[in-house]
């Protein structure tokens, strides 16, 4: 017997048991293993079928991120130009309210000036009145002697005082 060249015998038995295990492997076996291979083919289908939908869930949320991400930023803006504006008024009402308070202020010092002046010319007239009738009096005194005198020069004074007053 040789080692290259089989025996007869050892080549029948060989033959069927390889044409029995086939047997068997065909009749149970490979359709086992063709179901197992076809749920996994299916399982890998199904798992890249998820996978498109979650890109396109993904790409849809994406998308709608960035609209919202816009919509933030316009909402941003507008807030951010509404406070400026806000901020504009606020300033341009303390300002206009600052003007009139001190218009007010300045008004009320010129009130207040011109009553001191006129209160001062009031305390100059009366002053300058009582130390003119004290001079009069001293004058009128020493040169009228007559009573007749001292009427006219009355009436005169008093005429005078009434055409300066009007």
């Amino acid at each position: 017997m040789s080692l290259l060249i089989p025996d007869t015998g050892l080549l029948f038995w060989m033959i069927l048991s390889f044409g029995i295990a086939f047997f068997v492997l065909a009749r149970f076996g490979f359709p086992m293993i063709l179901k197992g291979v076809e749920k996994r083919n299916e399982f890998i289908a199904q798992s890249v079928e998820s996978a498109k939908e979650a890109n396109a869930k993904l790409a849809s949320i994406e998308n709608e991120c960035q609209t919202l991400l816009a919509r933030a930023k316009q909402q941003q803006a507008s807030i951010l130009n509404d406070t400026v504006l806000e901020k504009e008024r606020i300033l341009k009402e303390a300002k206009e309210k600052a003007e009139k308070e001190t218009q007010l202020a300045i008004d009320s010092a010129m009130r207040q000036i011109e009553f001191e002046k006129n209160k001062a010319i009031r305390d100059v007239r009366e002053e300058i009145a009582t130390l003119s009738v004290a001079v009069a009096e001293k004058i009128i005194r020493g040169k009228i002697e007559k009573e007749s005198g001292q009427k006219e020069v009355i009436s005169r004074l008093i005429d005078e005082i009434t055409l300066s007053k009007s």
